[in-house]
């Protein structure tokens, strides 16, 4: 089994920390191809550079020349898997959606950590869409941008625990969801401080999309998600592909 774990932004050395957090939870036999788009924005904290995303990770997956058995879109609250199910039959997860509907099976309600504040509005957007915001207890911010996980691990630790202990005592949270996929290494550290499961987004997604293929599912094609209708596409980047 092929899994192509597509990072949302540019930076390569997150792209590469997202694999391997893909790759420890990975079964046996299951491949992990990272792919990092060939354009857009370093970080993705907003609606514009979300956009550009959607456009990007698709890029990169209509790109890619081998055989694959799913697709993971690894942003948090980023736009652009509807437009992946059109393209492909094989499934795509996306990681906040994936984070969510596992830590349902963990706890009553659950809160996403995430970065900065206006990330919180998409992230909510995204579980209402999924039909998955009913128990969400809330979603915080740590403050941290993105690349401020690399750049300043220790503040990020304290930041984003900080948070995930005030979502379990002040909003009643059971399950604490991982908000960024450059989150992975910080479950421990959280758990420790909270006493609650810690659910990774791109961990959650690999198991899934593990368990569509195993069961040999894919994407319905008969409505929602039927093949884009063909049609000139005019200009950049995905035109002839």
């Amino acid at each position: 089994m092929r899994i192509l774990v597509v990072n949302v932004n540019t930076t390569e050395t997150m792209t590469q920390g997202i694999r391997q957090q893909a790759q420890k939870v990975a079964a046996p036999g299951t491949e992990i191809v990272a792919l990092t788009p060939r354009f857009g924005a370093e970080s993705v904290e907003g609606n514009f550079e979300s956009y550009l995303a959607a456009v990007g990770v698709m890029d990169a997956v209509l790109r890619y020349d081998q055989p694959f058995d799913a697709v993971i879109q690894a942003g948090y609250g980023e736009h652009g898997r509807e437009g992946l199910q059109e393209l492909l039959e094989v499934p795509v997860i996306d990681i906040t959606e994936a984070a969510a509907s596992t830590a349902m099976y963990l706890g009553h309600k659950y809160s996403v950590v995430t970065t900065l504040d206006r990330a919180v509005p998409m992230i909510e957007d995204r579980l209402k869409l999924a039909g998955l915001s009913e128990r969400c207890a809330s979603v915080r911010a740590s403050g941290m941008a993105v690349l401020e996980l690399e750049a300043e691990p220790e503040r990020a630790v304290q930041a984003i625990v900080a948070q995930a202990a005030e979502a379990v005592s002040r909003d009643h949270a059971e399950v604490i969801c991982l908000g960024c996929g450059g989150m992975a290494e910080l479950e421990r550290k959280v758990r420790e401080r909270t006493g609650v499961p810690v659910v990774d987004g791109v961990a959650s997604a690999v198991t899934i999309a593990e368990a569509l293929v195993r069961m040999g599912l894919k994407t319905s094609k008969v409505r929602t998600y039927a093949p884009p209708r063909q049609k000139r596409v005019t200009g950049f980047p995905l035109t002839g592909l």
